[in-house]
């Protein structure tokens, strides 16, 4: 079937003569020389663009009027019969297809429009490769390679780009410049069509509008913008409304006689500097919420009070931390601390007031003091916050401050009431430190003497080392009673039959007077003793009796308190498991 089909394609074919050939070629050549079809304004200016050519030209065009061209010698004789001698005609009219040209010259006219790779050719006339070689200098004559390379003097020297970091782009060269040339300038709008009048520039103009146009902002605001606008108008208005409202409502009169008296600086009445007065107070009560001691009162209230108080704080004068590579962070105990508080605590209520967290310091004291013998530990919670700082308001004690004492590191903690507040230099973990221990006198001697105001006691070692002042002072009063205690033996008799008496019926002569320990203060004076020296004795003894029972009974208590405190979880546990339960509305146990 398919030998058949092709058989019969071959037959209605004629073969191709030499003079139908020739007639092809010259077909060929008339359709390449077709003149375009003429494009569109927007494609023809887009083709001019993409295929402006770059490269470099000489300084005067190709002449192309030294005869017809090949489609103007088509065009005339096109009523002529299309035979072999027309055609012979058609290639002598055309000077790149000279026969007898030279492959440099064909090469050279390929220029002026011939395809590469013809070689039919007509006679060319004389002079007219003269001309065409007079048209463009740089076919003269031959040139060596030097002259080639060398920039002319229309064609001004450029430094090569440097090809090692890679080859630069000529994108913009090419297209951005072309663009740019044919882009026209952009004009303004302009409402009134006044062409005398000149645009503003982009700088800046009268109209105020974008990128200077005479149109003011309002012109390329949307509705959306307006809405916006309008919006934040009206929300401007309201927070105005709202800050006068409240500023009014918080300048009012005090509700209360209670709340008059707190604030004597703010009375009530009708004035602006009073109300500002008022709203002053009332914002500084509602930021105290963040700037005072959790609770009014610190600690609570007992019956009887105890006679005095002595609030410590921790950091570095208890205790010494410090962080190190080896070890991370460690805590050290001051020598003798135990003895500090163990003694002391006779005395005085004890209160540890750091401005530490609970949470970094609670630890800390669980470890220091685990009989607690601290009555009460605070936090930073319970102190104030101003500037910056932290400070000790022994205000919210709820304690007389004539009967209270501050034992602090820092001056700044104890800026309110520096009047009850020792000052001693930081502790940084000497293992030979004496500082703390020597205090004790000091403060056995304000407790033991009944002394009214502590404040006055303190006032009178102002800018001195207590511990080595008191202990000067005491020196001193020992000398005076050594001497008086002498003087007195002297004028009494060794010997007398009442105190003979006495002594045989086991009697102590004198009266008792003041009762130290297991005798009296007269005793204890005629054996030397000052009264110091009596309750220190005493103090002592109280010391030792502690000492043993811890000795003895320490880790029964320390049990004791463990259990009472994993009761005490268990039991918040189970109160949280019943409120949950009760919250999602299931059975309580």
């Amino acid at each position: 079937m398919l030998p058949r089909a092709a058989a019969r394609a071959l037959k209605g074919r004629p073969a191709l003569s030499p003079s139908h050939a020739a007639s092809t070629s010259r077909w060929i050549r008339h359709y390449a020389n077709r003149p375009p079809k003429k494009p569109s304004p927007f494609e023809s200016e887009r083709s001019n663009i993409a295929n402006k050519d770059r490269t470099w030209k000489p300084s005067q065009p190709l002449n192309f009027n030294t005869g017809k061209t090949a489609y103007s010698r088509r065009k005339e004789g096109s009523t002529e019969s299309k035979n072999t001698s027309q055609n012979a005609d058609y290639s002598k009219g055309q000077v790149e297809f000279d026969a007898g040209a030279s492959p440099g010259r064909n090469m050279g006219a390929q220029h002026g429009g011939a395809r590469p790779g013809v070689t039919e050719g007509v006679k060319v006339e004389p002079g007219s490769q003269e001309m065409y070689s007079k048209s463009q200098e740089g076919f003269n004559s031959p040139q060596s390679p030097q002259s080639n390379i060398a920039p002319t003097s229309e064609s001004p020297s450029q430094p090569l780009p440097d090809l090692r970091q890679g080859i630069p782009s000529t994108f913009d060269a090419e297209f951005g410049a072309a663009a740019a040339d044919t882009k026209p300038a952009p004009r303004s709008v302009s409402v009134s069509e006044d062409a005398e009048r000149e645009p503003p520039s982009a700088a800046g103009g009268s109209g105020g509008g974008r990128e200077g146009s005479e149109l003011p902002k309002s012109a390329y605001e949307t509705s959306v913008d307006r809405r916006r606008n309008r919006v934040a108008n009206y929300s401007y208005l309201m927070g105005a409304i709202l800050g006068v409202v409240g500023a009014i409502y918080l300048g009012r009169d005090w509700e209360n006689e209670e709340e008059e008296k707190a604030h004597p600086e703010a009375p009530s009445g009708w004035g602006l500097m009073l109300m500002y007065d008022r709203a002053r107070a009332r914002l500084s009560s509602q930021m105290g919420y963040y700037t005072e001691p959790t609770f009014p009162k610190l600690l609570p209230d007992l019956d009887p009070a105890p006679p005095y108080t002595l609030v410590l704080s921790l950091e570095d004068l208890l205790v010494h931390s410090e962080w190190t590579r080896e070890h991370g962070w460690r805590t050290a105990k001051r020598p003798g601390v135990d003895y500090f508080l163990r003694y002391l605590s006779q005395y005085y209520e004890l209160v540890i007031f750091t401005s530490l967290p609970s949470t970094s310091a609670d630890p800390v004291i669980r470890k220091l003091d685990p009989f607690r013998v601290v009555m009460w530990p605070l936090f930073r919670e319970a102190t104030r916050y101003e500037n910056g700082e932290y400070i000790k308001d022994l205000s919210y004690l709820n304690r007389d401050l004539s009967k209270t004492i501050l034992v602090d590191t820092k001056p700044s903690h104890a800026k309110l009431q520096r009047q009850n507040a020792i000052i001693l230099p930081p502790w940084t973990g000497q293992p030979n430190d004496r500082n703390l221990v020597a205090l004790i006198p000091f403060l056995e001697y304000i407790a033991t003497m009944g002394i009214t105001d502590v404040r006055k006691a303190l006032g009178s070692f102002e800018g001195q080392d207590i511990p080595t002042e008191f202990a000067r002072r005491e020196a001193k009063a020992r000398e005076a009673f050594n001497a008086q205690l002498a003087a007195d033996r002297a004028k009494r008799p060794k010997h007398s039959a009442s105190s003979w008496l006495m002594g045989a019926l086991g009697l102590k002569g004198g009266g008792q007077g003041l009762i130290v320990g297991e005798q009296s203060a007269a005793e204890g004076f005629e054996q030397g003793k000052m009264l110091s020296d009596q309750i220190r004795e005493r103090g002592m003894k109280q010391y030792e009796v502690m000492e043993k029972e811890i000795r003895e009974n320490g880790e029964k208590w320390l049990r004791e308190m463990a259990e009472e405190e994993k009761k005490l979880q268990e039991e918040q546990m189970k109160s949280m498991k019943s409120g949950m339960v009760g919250w999602f509305g299931g059975k309580k146990e």
